[in-house]
């Protein structure tokens, strides 16, 4: 009753192939992108914005393009951090180097730059899978490390690595305020998150969820493994690579190479396996588990061992975050091994079919 589609009909082809094709999910992306535009800035702390608002919405524009990856076209990468630092350094020398570069346009071609570098490293993925073509992205990761710690025309010449940027400005409006750096955030994963949804219902998408499942029968009905495996790499370094930029520019504002380290790589395969695998509302919430969990646990731990007189430092509250937030994770995925947009998908599932029995 609240979510069938019963007289919903299609009197034409754009209408059959909408993104959202049910009524109601139009109107709950609509009241999702007016409270997230309108009402959380109004109402929202400096503290929520800078802890939580933000590393959320730059986290899951990253998982978003992990998920292509790992979830759409099944090629396991744990190169991840590499390819934020590549999109971070080099929106940060399109930036620098270029002087009165908008912000943009450098964000943008920091994308690219990761681009190129995912696609190299992508190469493997023509002739190993699995757990070798693991080891092979993770040697991006050791090299991006060398790299920007080595080479100082990426850091502008910086002995240990630590850049920063300032006046960060989009048309003529500044970035910087905890509430536009939100909004700029917020509107940049809208887009780039509604193409990603035409792309994986698109023909490319079909080719990467066919290698997905079996790459050999794939082959045999015309699917090129090359330009499938090597395009999902492409367009899902673009997407992480933004995302470092963002990580960089507007969450950091100065960083180094260690901002971007293995670690990075390992809480971004987290977040697409805990949201679903091949899912694109997965990636947001893998990225809100990710980046909330810890910050409640931080927060409410204390006090709740409180309530029975036990006292507990901060370096015990730490200790016990990693624990309980490592036993969740693994909870978690033996409980519902397909993920929270699985959880997600049954329930809208279930009101398709309510009140009647299931």
């Amino acid at each position: 009753m609240l979510y069938r589609e019963n007289g919903q009909f299609k009197t034409s082809y754009r209408a059959d192939q909408q993104i959202f094709p049910i009524a109601q999910d139009r109107i709950a992306i609509g009241l999702i992108l007016a409270v997230a535009f309108l009402v959380v800035p109004a109402f929202a702390s400096d503290y929520i914005f800078r802890a939580i608002l933000i590393p959320f919405v730059i986290m899951a524009l990253a998982a978003l393009g992990v998920n292509i990856l790992v979830g759409y076209c099944g090629q396991i990468s744990l190169g991840s951090g590499a390819f934020m630092a590549v999109g971070a350094y080099g929106a940060y020398n399109f930036f620098v180097r270029f002087p009165g570069m908008p912000l943009i346009p450098a964000l943008i071609l920091g994308g690219l730059c990761a681009t190129f570098f995912g696609i190299l490293f992508g190469l493997p993925s023509l002739r190993v899978k699995g757990l070798y073509l693991a080891v092979a992205t993770l040697a991006a990761q050791f090299f991006s490390d060398w790299m920007f710690l080595r080479i100082k025309w990426f850091t502008n010449n910086s002995d240990s690595g630590s850049v920063s940027v300032t006046n960060l400005q989009v048309l003529g409006m500044p970035i910087d305020s905890a509430t536009s750096k939100y909004v700029f955030c917020l509107a940049i994963l809208v887009v780039v998150a509604l193409l990603a949804k035409n792309l994986v219902r698109g023909a490319i998408g079909r080719e990467w969820m066919a290698i997905r499942d079996m790459d050999v029968a794939a082959a045999v009905i015309g699917i090129r493994p090359m330009y499938a495996k090597l395009s999902a790499f492409a367009v899902s370094s673009f997407i992480v690579g933004m995302a470092g930029a963002l990580w960089a520019f507007v969450h950091l504002g100065a960083w180094e190479p260690a901002a971007f380290s293995v670690e990075v790589s390992f809480r971004l395969l987290f977040m697409v396996i805990i949201g679903g695998l091949g899912s694109i509302m997965g990636a947001f919430f893998g990225a809100a588990f990710i980046v909330v969990l810890p910050i409640v646990l931080n927060q409410f731990l204390p006090a709740f061992l409180g309530l029975f007189g036990i006292e507990i430092s901060t370096a015990g509250v730490s200790h016990a975050e990693l624990m309980i937030f490592g036993a969740l994770i693994v909870w978690f995925l033996i409980v519902e091994p397909h993920g929270l947009a699985k959880l997600w998908s049954t329930a809208k599932q279930k009101l398709r079919l309510w009140p009647f029995p299931h």
